[in-house]
Parts: structure tokens; C-alpha cells; sequence
């Protein structure tokens, strides 16, 4: 009966899994000190693990999560200054100039279509009388006189 060696194969097991978490937090201690962007796919290449095994760790999850909020990046716009900024009374006058602009636009707007309204039907007046045969067809009695 060959000898029961399984404690050998646990024992290589439990320092391959201690081996790839200490490669992970080298890893992730490494980035943070040095600025680099974390994510997962980073400290996976970084640490030579694979992503899911990232993923299924709580602690080292939870830590690369926190490090990824902390190192957002910036909005590079800044913000303007007080002296800078439109007062509300400015931004009132532009609101109602623009208002004023909407309400010029859209009287514009029913006069364009009157006339559009007026040219077709002047345009299919001029189509039908110019093809009826005479004036005393129902159709042209119809429309009215050409």
C-alpha cells in the first residue's frame, strides 16, 4: 500500500495560496506608493494573479476598491472664481433675453407656415385650373373660379 503523502500536497497548496496573496499585496502596497492607477486588471498583471481570484478575495477586494475611489482622478476643469461667476441677476437677463428670443422665433415660425399654407394652395389652385377642360366642371366649380 503506497504511503499517504496528501499532507505534502496540502502543504505545497497552502504556500502557493499564501505565495499569491503576498504577490498581491506587494502588488497593490507597490501601485499605491508609486500613483499608479488600481484596478483589478492593473494589480492582476502587476501581481501575476488572474482577475477572478482578485474578485473572490474579500480583504484584497475590498482594499483595491478603496484605493481605486481614493485615487479618482481630478476633473481637470477648476472651478471659477466668485469674481468670475454670472450673478443672478445677469443670468435672469440672459433667461428673459432668450425667452424673448423663443417667443420672436415662434411668432416667425405661424407666420412661415401661413404663407407656406397660402403657396401650396395657390400652387394647387394654378395645377387644377390649369388642367381642367372647362369651367363648368364640377371640379373647377369646386375650387371657384380660376
Amino acid at each position: 500500500m503506497p504511503a499517504d503523502n496528501s499532507h505534502l500536497i496540502v502543504d505545497a497548496a497552502r504556500r502557493r495560496a499564501a505565495s499569491t496573496r503576498r504577490r498581491a499585496t506587494s502588488a497593490l502596497r507597490r501601485m499605491d506608493a508609486t500613483g499608479t492607477v488600481i484596478t483589478f486588471e492593473a494589480v492582476a498583471r502587476e501581481a501575476g494573479v488572474s482577475r477572478s481570484w482578485l474578485y473572490n478575495q474579500p480583504d484584497l477586494r475590498a482594499e483595491i476598491e478603496r484605493l481605486r475611489a481614493r485615487h479618482r482622478p481630478v476633473p481637470a476643469a477648476r472651478p471659477v472664481p466668485d469674481r468670475q461667476r454670472a450673478s443672478e441677476a445677469s443670468l435672469l437677463r440672459r433667461l428673459e433675453a432668450t425667452t424673448e428670443r423663443n417667443r420672436q422665433l415662434e411668432a416667425e415660425n405661424r407666420e412661415l407656415r401661413q404663407a407656406l399654407a397660402l403657396a401650396l394652395g395657390e400652387r394647387r389652385t394654378a395645377e387644377v385650373c390649369g388642367t381642367r377642360a372647362t369651367a363648368t366642371s364640377p371640379a373647377a366649380r369646386a375650387i371657384g373660379p380660376c
